[in-house]
């Protein structure tokens, strides 16, 4: 059995399963410190179907935590980068164009040195070990605590960034560091930028980890806990405390995750309607599509694995202004205080649960507090809700087929039973909690995105390399070797470079291989 959780910025979701088959499920309001409604949520799940907590395989937790620090601005760390490119790129120092807001907060600092390779591997100038100790020099004077390591081609040849790591270890011992080849892909700038907010969130990961660790053992579970990735497979604890960024895009990547389970279909859209967003994605082949262009998180360009989403700012507790026929939805939200600002729950702020209630879509709260609303103003609500929701499924299209639509969240209720010009709307069992049903049957991936001169005699070589090495990383990172495969490959030639230049990209997923106590290792 195994335990799966998806704390979102209005429920915290939980879910018992054994294997694919539903045992319980939990939504509870998410408390202000996370780890709470955990333990609540853990604590409801025994209620609902008693389980020895040492029968428990494995939790599997998505949290918006990292993300959301990110995006306010709190709790970061100082941080600096250093970048290894000299000569090339002095004219476009690390942090440009970042937020003013955020470099302030992170206390942020850029550096340069020579160095960096070659998209072949050759040098483009050799490591100067003094220009390095000058930088830790300035970086331990200004009290640095994490350090943002990045160098040109570091994905073909990481060389450089673990000798540079090596010397600010030597001279700064109690830093974290980041280095960009474990982090983003190709692309120097938006690997860089990823691998800042990385090393800004060093601190507070090993916090919220640590929190989420206790929070679990309270319940007396001691199985393994894993974290969802933005890519829809796991990461443990010790990843998750050195790569927090990995976890940015959990929610919506779960939330499809688990519609793909739910309804059986392995292409679709889906439609999370949550407690203050509406999250629309595609799932192709199970998982959802990536997005091809660079990704801002926090106002800074960055080239993580990110679903291709579009959000709208509605959402089961989102508030209602004005009047028929053009009423305003959100995208202001009661968030978690949906049970004691709602009209149904005796507050005093109008939300969609209302419109809901009263239209006769869902049973909470008390209806007599909202039979003074018009039926034409309801309806108008609603309606809006599925036009602006329709408009959105539209933008995610790419042609004409016909796309399957599934609805999931709690907020789901919402939309109708089918959007006009676009199909009818599935709603699976147990769809308001798909999200954590997305984090309890997550997979273990592994990655390889890489530029090689290839020519047509190596060419099959080459690709065979990288497919056993993706294989080889997801492996690493606890898939079952038995249950590993190749679920994406992008083949690119690259002619603005010399030398037959091909990007190669293969992606490997497995299943968690778990221990349960007492017994041999079993793969989920």
């Amino acid at each position: 059995m195994r335990i799966g959780i998806d704390v979102g910025g209005t429920n915290t979701d939980a879910v018992l399963v054994d294997g694919r088959r539903v045992l319980a499920t939990v939504k509870a309001s998410t408390t202000p410190d996370v780890t709470s409604g955990i333990v609540a949520a853990i604590k409801g799940l025994r209620k609902r179907h008693g389980f020895d907590p040492s029968r428990i395989g494995a939790v599997m937790i998505g949290t918006t935590q990292f993300i959301n620090a990110l995006i306010e601005g709190r709790q970061l760390t100082k941080t600096a980068a250093l970048r290894l490119g000299l000569p090339s790129g002095a004219s476009l120092p690390p942090l440009t164009n970042w937020p003013d807001a955020l470099v302030k907060a992170m206390s942020g600092r850029g550096y340069q040195a020579h160095g960096g390779h070659e998209f072949d591997g050759r040098y483009i100038a050799e490591l100067d070990p003094s220009e390095v100790r000058a930088a830790a020099a300035d970086m331990g004077a200004a009290g640095i605590r994490s350090v943002a390591i990045s160098s040109v081609f570091s994905p073909v040849d990481s060389e450089f960034e673990v000798r540079a790591a090596e010397i600010i270890n030597a001279e700064l011992p109690d830093v974290d560091i980041s280095l960009s080849h474990e982090i983003g892909r190709i692309g120097l700038i938006e690997r860089e930028n990823a691998t800042i907010l990385n090393a800004a969130l060093r601190e507070l990961a090993g916090h919220i980890v640590n929190g989420l660790e206790e929070a679990v053992a309270g319940t007396g579970v001691t199985a393994s806990i894993y974290l969802s990735q933005n890519d829809g497979t796991l990461i443990d604890v010790d990843q998750a405390r050195r790569y927090p960024v990995a976890t940015f895009a959990s929610g919506p990547t779960n939330s499809m995750r688990g519609a793909a389970v739910l309804s059986g279909f392995d292409t679709c859209a889906v439609i999370d309607v949550g407690g203050t967003t509406t999250d629309i994605g595609v799932l192709q082949g199970g998982f959802p599509r990536e997005a091809t262009a660079d990704v801002r998180v926090a106002g800074v360009r960055t080239n993580f694995r990110m679903p291709e989403v579009v959000s709208l700012g509605i959402g089961g507790g989102s508030e209602v202004r004005g009047e028929a026929p053009v009423p305003a939805i959100g995208p202001r939200s009661v968030g978690h205080r949906l049970t004691s600002r709602a009209l149904v729950f005796g507050g005093d702020t109008l939300t969609t649960t209302d419109i809901a209630v009263a239209a006769g879509r869902a049973e909470v709260g008390d209806r007599d507090r909202v039979r003074h609303l018009e039926p034409a103003f309801v309806d108008s609500v609603l309606a809006r809700i599925a036009d602006e929701i329709a408009d959105g499924v539209q933008r995610m299209r790419t042609s004409a087929r016909p796309l399957p639509l599934v609805a999931v969240g709690g907020g789901a209720l919402l939309l109708p039973d089918e959007l006009v010009d676009i199909g009818a709307v599935h709603r699976p069992e147990h769809s308001a909690v798909a999200n954590a049903i997305g984090a309890a049957i997550a997979q273990v991936g592994g990655e390889i995105d890489r530029v090689y001169a290839i020519d047509t005699a190596s060419r099959e070589s080459v690709i065979g390399e990288a497919k056993e090495e993706a294989v080889a990383r997801a492996v690493a990172a606890g898939a079952d070797p038995s249950t590993v495969s190749i679920v994406d490959f992008d083949e690119v030639p690259l002619s603005y470079l010399p030398g037959n230049a091909t990007r190669i990209r293969a992606k490997a997923v497995g299943d968690l291989q778990l221990a349960v106590k007492g017994e041999v290792a079993r793969h989920a």
